[in-house]
């Protein structure tokens, strides 16, 4: 993949993040894909293996923070196969199914490992800040 290609498909992953659109999203993904989150009990947070389980665990950041935003992306091109974005994720999070007055404010980014125009490894990070009050 050449560097301009994969600038817009480092663009393309977040904006399809900012649409809430699963299937959006996750065309832009491999078969055998991994998602590696920020959170989670082993040193490489918590891994999501294949379509289904990645696709499992994208639809749960959406469905506990309705109106999640990835701005103030910035990307950058590392090699043919691998790059960066940098956002700022802000969001409202559910609790029992409402919105429960406490957001979401953090910086955060996703190295992302590309095969055949596809993302094969997003490893993700964000800063350990707890909500914040509305």
């Amino acid at each position: 993949m050449n560097s301009d290609d994969l600038e817009r498909l480092l663009i393309e992953h977040t904006d399809a993040w900012n649409s809430h659109d699963i299937d959006r999203l996750m065309s832009l993904f491999a078969d055998d894909c991994v998602f590696e989150a920020s959170g989670g009990p082993e040193s490489y947070g918590c891994r999501f293996a294949g379509r289904a389980q990645v696709r499992t665990a994208f639809a749960d950041v959406f469905d506990s923070m309705p109106d999640a935003n990835w701005g103030d992306a910035r990307h950058f091109v590392i090699s043919e196969d691998y790059g960066v974005s940098e956002w700022r994720l802000t969001g409202s999070l559910l609790e029992s199914g409402r919105v429960d007055g406490r957001r979401v404010d953090v910086l955060g980014c996703d190295f992302l490992t590309v095969r055949d125009d596809k993302i094969v490894r997003k490893n993700s990070f964000r800063k350990q800040r707890p909500p914040v009050a509305d």
